[in-house]
Parts: structure tokens; C-alpha cells; sequence
């Protein structure tokens, strides 16, 4: 049987996202903690994928409605997205190749432009509720037209180019002052709500009954789930984890599998926090003063400076969404290279593929603006919710069969547990999603 080392020695494919492929040096001090910095930042790129504005309004409806009830299901969640992003990041990492070059290596041709057009459509439907959510912001901040506010966070584009000619450590710097910003805007947020901590910690880890008997609350649960995980991070974790310059060797690449996974589940632990905040910033706000129909971000920006009295609150709310909706738009563009350039195994100049990626989510905004407004947006971001669900299973299913895959992984396949938990979430998300679904076409939304 070859040893760990030799199965890991194959042809190299063409490195995902060449231009920042083994750029940003890790320490080889004797101090964890230097090593692990090395690491510290894909994680973190992830994570705005799990507080973008599409997930906003799912978290005010919930709290409004039913209070801190729903907690537990963002805990669930999260813990569910931290699994499937470790087994993203380790087929980065142990097989040099992204999700998306994976499957093109692996199924036929026609397959591989199916799922590439999938991929592709789900990532435009996750970036339109990203850039949407901006708009809103920008217009609820500074008074601008939402279809301008939508060209202007187009501009992003130029400020990933200019960013990663500096360096792929500043767009993660840039990423992770904007998370922080997040998390201090609702630590204000909260502390001006004055909620009620002990039903807090007591719902986050306990699951209600009432769930599985309201079947407005068990949507609006399922909906939670389905606005979580990401397809598009799950093809992004496993080609940004590669920028490390780690030694690809088996030691190499174990460690580098241990400090990425470290990375990830603090970064999603954020996330898991932000969320939460908005959900708990609902219940105790909205909630708890009978105003019980809160979905609409406009809506909460509008309410919480009256029931808070506090001057400052709705700007904050809003500068935070602004925070979000730009933080995801720059890890939107760059998922979308890497679909494009893993599924399509094609060469063309930075800025030409951030155009392609960003024209792709930019053009179908533009137009649902200006033809139905604020009303149109609103409806837009459920729409986005609706794809995301459809594509997931596209991404989670390849993923955990390449993972399971031992002449694949080599050393680093999924152990037994983990390869039966991954097929339980993949059916799980594929089984409550096709249930929304079949609510959606029921006109129970």
C-alpha cells in the first residue's frame, strides 16, 4: 500500500485562483500562536456569507414573531455550516483543487457546464440580495436612489483588484474591520434592547415543540436553514484556503487542515453571534411591543429609534447592513471566479473575469429596480432565498462524495462518523429545502 506521502504525489492541476495561489507566508515559529495567525482570515471571508442581507430578514421575521424561540435553530445552523465548511477546506487542501475543479475532473462534460450554470445562478441570486441589501442601506443612510445605490456597490469590483495587487491579506484585513464593525453595531444594538438573557441561553440550546405543531414557525425555521449554508462558500473555502504557503507535503498539509478548520470555527462563530443579535435585537424590540409583522428591513430601521429612543439606533441598524451587504459582495465576486475558472478551466486577465462575475449579479438588480422599486426589491430577496435552497444540494452532495472518496483524499478522507454525518446533512438540507419548496408552490410563504 503507498504511504500517506506518495498518495498524496499526483500531477498538480492548474492552481485555484493562480493569482493569490501560495501567497501568504505562515510563520514556521515553535509558537502555536504565530502559526495559527498565518491562518487566520479565509475563515473569516466565509463567514460574511452567513450575516449577509439576505439573512436579515429571516431573523427580524423570526424574532418579531415568536421571540428568542427560534435561537436554537441558528445554533443548529451554524454548527451545520461549520461541518460542511471543514470538509471544504480539507479537499482544498488535500487535493490542491477547489470544489468546482473537482467536479470537472470527475463528471462529464455536459454535467459539469450543468452544474457550472447552476452554481452560476445560485451565486447571482446570493449577490443580489447582497447588493440589494446595500442599496437599501445607502438609501436609508444618505437618501440615494436604490438602482443608483446598486451601481455604486458594483464598484467593488475595482476595489478587490486594487486590493489584491497589495496583497490577499488586505482584502482579509478589509473584510474582517468590516465584521467587526458588524459586531460592534449590534453590541450597541443589544445593549440599548435590554433583552432578557436567561430565555436567550435557554432556547439556544433547546429546540421548541412548538416548531413541529405551527407550520408558519416550522417554515419560517426551515427558512433559517436554507438562508444559512451557502453553495457558493463552500466552492470559496476550498479554493482561498490555498493562498496559505504551507509545505505540500502530508505533515504539511495535516497541519494546515488543523489551523484552517481552527480559522473557520471562529469565524463562524461570529457569524453564529451577529445573527443571533438580529434575531434577539427583533424579540426584544418588536416583539416584546406587540409589533409582531416586522420582515422588512426598512421596516425595522424605521421602528427602532421610536421603541429604543434612542436617536442613533436606526443609523446604526443601517450602517451595519451596509457593512454586511459590502462584505459579501466582495467574497461573491471572488466565488464566482472561482466557479468560472474551476468548472470552465478557462484563462483570462483578473479584471476581465471580476467584470464577467460581477455583470452576472449586477444586470438582473438593475433591472428589478427600475422597473419595481423598493416594492421589487423586497420580493427580490425572498426570490434569492428560493434559488439558494434549490442549488444547495448541487454543491453538498459532490462535496461530501469527494471527501468520502479515498483514492481521492488519500490519508486525509472522511473517517466512518464523519462520512455518515455528512450524508445526514446533505440528506437533511436536500430533504427540509424540497419541503420549502413544495410550500413556496402551495402559496404558503
Amino acid at each position: 500500500m503507498p504511504s500517506p506521502q506518495a498518495q498524496l504525489e499526483e500531477v498538480a492541476p492548474r492552481a485555484s485562483l493562480p493569482d493569490i495561489f501560495s501567497t501568504v507566508r505562515v510563520s514556521q515559529s515553535p509558537q502555536l500562536w504565530r502559526r495559527a495567525l498565518g491562518f487566520l482570515g479565509p475563515g473569516f471571508l466565509i463567514s460574511v456569507g452567513y450575516m449577509d442581507p439576505g439573512n436579515w430578514a429571516t431573523d427580524l421575521q423570526a424574532g418579531s414573531r415568536y421571540g428568542y424561540t427560534l435561537l436554537f435553530v441558528i445554533m443548529a445552523s451554524n454548527l451545520l455550516a461549520i461541518l460542511l465548511q471543514s470538509l471544504a477546506l480539507k479537499l482544498g487542501i488535500a487535493t490542491g483543487r477547489d470544489l468546482a475543479q473537482a467536479c470537472r475532473e470527475s463528471y462529464s462534460k455536459p454535467v459539469s457546464i450543468a452544474l457550472w450554470v447552476i452554481a452560476e445562478i445560485a451565486i447571482a441570486a446570493c449577490d443580489l440580495a447582497e447588493v440589494i441589501g446595500s442599496a437599501i442601506a445607502l438609501q436609508l443612510l444618505f437618501h440615494i436612489p436604490l438602482i443608483i445605490g446598486v451601481l455604486i456597490t458594483s464598484l467593488d469590483v475595482l476595489l478587490i483588484l486594487l486590493l489584491e495587487h497589495r496583497g490577499f491579506r488586505y482584502i482579509e484585513a478589509l473584510v474582517m474591520v468590516l465584521i467587526g464593525t458588524i459586531a460592534v453595531m449590534f453590541g450597541i444594538e443589544i445593549a440599548m434592547s435590554r433583552p432578557e438573557w436567561a430565555p436567550i441561553f435557554y432556547h439556544l440550546v433547546v429546540p421548541s415543540r412548538q416548531m413541529f405543531s405551527d407550520p408558519e414557525m416550522l417554515y419560517i425555521a426551515i427558512g433559517i436553514l436554507g438562508a444559512t449554508v451557502m453553495p457558493h462558500n463552500l466552492y470559496l473555502h476550498s479554493s482561498i484556503v490555498q493562498s496559505r504557503s504551507y509545505l505540500r507535503t502530508f505533515a504539511g498539509k495535516r497541519e494546515a487542515i488543523r489551523w484552517a478548520n481552527l480559522d473557520s470555527a471562529l469565524a463562524l462563530m461570529m457569524a453564529l453571534a451577529v445573527n443571533a443579535a438580529i434575531l434577539i435585537l427583533a424579540a426584544a424590540v418588536f416583539h416584546k411591543q406587540g409589533h409582531y409583522e416586522v420582515a422588512e428591513i426598512g421596516d425595522a430601521y424605521q421602528l427602532l429609534t421610536p421603541l429604543l429612543g434612542f436617536a442613533g439606533a436606526s443609523t446604526i441598524f443601517a450602517l451595519a447592513l451596509l457593512a454586511s451587504g459590502q462584505n459579501s459582495t466582495i467574497t461573491g465576486t471572488l466565488a464566482g471566479q472561482v466557479v468560472m475558472e474551476g468548472f470552465l478551466d478557462i484563462k483570462l486577465p483578473a479584471w476581465q473575469r471580476r467584470l464577467i462575475t460581477r455583470l452576472l449579479a449586477i444586470i438582473p438588480a438593475v433591472i428589478v429596480t427600475a422597473l419595481y422599486g423598493s416594492n421589487g426589491t423586497a420580493k427580490l430577496l425572498v426570490l434569492s432565498q428560493v434559488v439558494l435552497s434549490m442549488q444547495l444540494s448541487f454543491a453538498v452532495f459532490p462535496l461530501v462524495a469527494f471527501t468520502s472518496n479515498a483514492k481521492r483524499m488519500g490519508p486525509f478522507v472522511n473517517a466512518r462518523w464523519l462520512r455518515a454525518t455528512g450524508w445526514a446533512a446533505a440528506i437533511l438540507i436536500a430533504g427540509l429545502n424540497a419541503w420549502l419548496l413544495v410550500q413556496i408552490a402551495h402559496g404558503r410563504t
